[in-house]
């Protein structure tokens, strides 16, 4: 019973420090060039990737999501999305998790989206990536191996730290217009 109380409160935690901590009104002068170097980033890890960001309706990128973990984990971050190459408005990701899991982490994501009606469903807060989504970790070569999966192609890139993981959990999105 004890065990299950600790539980409890840690999920709890997890769940307002993700509340507290997520920023949706980062500056759009302030995200804007850790957007672009976070893209370049990308692409110099692997520059197979311009075709697919050529090819895409969209796309949104995370420069930075922080996440942590101690049995139930959290992890946010704010990113821009961009239609027709032009930044178009600001998303936050907020992401819980539950399972066996210790650590810290830094990392980029990059989600592509397949056709408008994947970047339209994004931009109306219809997005989710459910827990047996895959994200393909970013190097030489990768975007040969990354599929669209319900219209959107997640891709990630370590900035740092050190995460052990086996949990399951999701993360959700929301938009805001520029």
């Amino acid at each position: 019973m004890k065990s299950k109380i600790s539980y409890v409160i840690t999920a709890l935690l997890a769940v307002g420090v993700i509340t507290g901590c997520k920023s949706t009104s980062e500056k759009r002068e302030d995200l804007t060039p850790k957007v672009q170097e976070a893209k370049a980033e990308f692409l110099k890890s692997d520059p197979s990737l311009q075709a697919i960001f050529d090819k895409a309706a969209g796309y949104v990128i995370f420069p930075s999501i922080a996440k942590g973990a101690l049995g139930v984990g959290a992890a946010t971050g704010t990113g821009q999305v961009y239609e027709k190459g032009k930044a178009v408005g600001q998303a936050a990701m907020t992401q819980v998790t539950i399972g066996f899991q210790a650590g810290g982490q830094a990392y980029s994501e990059l989600i592509l989206f397949e056709d408008q009606t994947a970047l339209d469903n994004f931009k109306k807060g219809n997005a989710e990536l459910s827990a047996q989504a895959s994200a393909v970790a970013v190097t030489a070569g990768a975007a040969a191996n990354a599929k669209y999966e319900k219209g959107l192609m997640v891709l990630t890139m370590t900035k740092g730290g050190l995460m052990y993981e086996a949990s399951v959990g999701g993360q959700k999105f929301s938009y805001t217009p520029y």
